[in-house]
């Protein structure tokens, strides 16, 4: 039940390909951001989407699996933990971020993309 403490599931698209830096030999780290979508109808009966951007980041064997197969518009299914961080800016100003540490993840769709690219 621990792992239950800090946990985030989300199904999204990349908003764009994953930025990766290398650390070292084998040290290295994946960021990238992911859309989530919410559609509901509101007071006068019309559908309304709602798109939530999530700032993704993926270290070691993660982040060489996102190197490799995570484009731009990827479905995928994630599951990580929230992690908030403070820094300052060069003026000095403090700035708050929170991102998604990933634990794993998975591709949607795979054979839809798999048919588009034999055409």
């Amino acid at each position: 039940m621990n792992n239950l403490r800090n946990t985030v599931s989300l199904i999204g698209n990349l908003g764009a390909d994953p930025a990766i830096t290398q650390f070292g030999d084998k040290n290295s780290v994946a960021r990238f951001s992911v859309a989530t979508k919410e559609v509901y109808k509101d007071k006068k009966g019309e559908y309304v989407q709602n798109t939530t951007w999530h700032n993704v980041v993926a270290w070691g064997k993660n982040a060489e699996l996102c190197e490799k197969l995570l484009k731009k518009g990827t479905e995928i299914v994630l599951e990580g933990k929230l992690v908030n961080d403070s820094y300052e800016t060069k003026e000095g100003e403090k700035r708050y971020k929170t991102e998604i540490s990933l634990r794993e993840f998975m591709l949607m769709n795979r054979d839809k993309d798999k048919a588009q690219a034999s055409k």
